[in-house]
């Protein structure tokens, strides 16, 4: 099959639909909620792809200026984002583990995760210097993105570069897979991310079969998070093992527990990434097509 009219959904209206959509959620409307911010990062993580997805057909340093831009917005939101998370697992397994918890009262880091912060009318002066940042780096951003052309690219170099995202996370993926430590699996979760929402852009090429493969990996990306998200708070609660420390058995059961939990994430995952990126699976076979030819 000769792919010489590949059909692609635009790329700077999306984009610049991104920074508009994220300076709306963030800056426009007073202090964000949890909802915002989560909404607010995907937008930013959308719109890292959606530049990587260019790359090859864009000078170095826009792309540095452009990546750079949603990298930075996605940090400074990071922080609000995690701590409401981190608080709503850890409400999750004292509800399911009660007892445990009450022998766990003194515990001054679980105490003060799961004290909800007072909600002040007022911002404090970090929150408004976040503020600030995050809405100079997205105007800025947003209007230099109206200068940017991006009406001729090749569309199959465009195909070509989803291609390449295919391959890097499968690499991930085998990496995580042989040695499934937090910050492998985390790396995969990040390149997985990138395919899942540069295949956006593709929808146009093969409906279903685009749509049926952004689903599957929705699904793997989601319960890769949900694991990150149990490190982060095995993290936050400041725990290592040791036998030679004696740790508290309290602590020791929690945290197990929590184990207990990312192992149930991870084993909803890994099945179906083998069936995406088991190592000879043909990407333009996932999209729906038996082979291509390229010019």
């Amino acid at each position: 099959m000769l792919l010489d009219n590949i059909e692609l959904r635009e790329i700077k209206p999306a984009l610049s639909g991104y920074l508009k959509d994220t300076r709306s959620l963030v800056t426009l409307h007073g202090i964000p909620d949890e909802k915002a911010v989560h909404d607010a990062r995907v937008f930013m993580k959308r719109a890292r792809a959606a530049v990587r997805l260019v790359r090859s057909q864009t000078d170095e340093k826009t792309f540095l200026k452009e990546y750079n831009a949603c990298r930075d917005v996605g940090r400074l939101l990071c922080s609000w984002r995690e701590t409401s998370v981190l608080r709503r697992f850890l409400k999750d397994l004292k509800k399911k583990n009660p007892d445990l918890f009450s022998r766990l009262a003194d515990n001054e880091r679980i105490s003060l995760l799961l004290k909800k912060p007072a909600v002040s009318e007022v911002p404090s002066a970090e929150t408004v210097g976040k503020l600030a940042a995050i809405d100079d780096i997205l105007k800025k951003a947003y209007y230099r993105i109206r200068f940017v052309s991006m009406q001729n690219y090749d569309k199959h170099l465009l195909l070509a570069e989803l291609e390449n995202t295919y391959q890097l996370v499968g690499d991930c993926y085998l990496v995580a897979r042989n040695s499934p430590r937090t910050a492998n699996l985390h790396e995969f979760r990040k390149k997985a991310k990138d395919l899942l929402y540069q295949l956006r852009f593709f929808r146009p090429l093969k409906p279903q079969a685009v749509k049926n493969l952004e689903k599957r990996l929705e699904k793997i990306t989601g319960n890769l998070g949900k694991f990150n998200d149990l490190s982060v708070l095995i993290n936050e609660l400041g725990y290592k093992y040791s036998r030679k420390a004696g740790n508290n058995a309290d602590l020791d059961e929690l945290v197990v527990i929590i184990r207990n939990e990312q192992d149930r994430y991870l084993m909803k995952m890994w099945p179906s990434a083998f069936r995406i990126f088991c190592p000879g699976k043909k990407f333009i076979e996932l999209m729906g097509f038996s082979y291509v030819v390229k010019p």
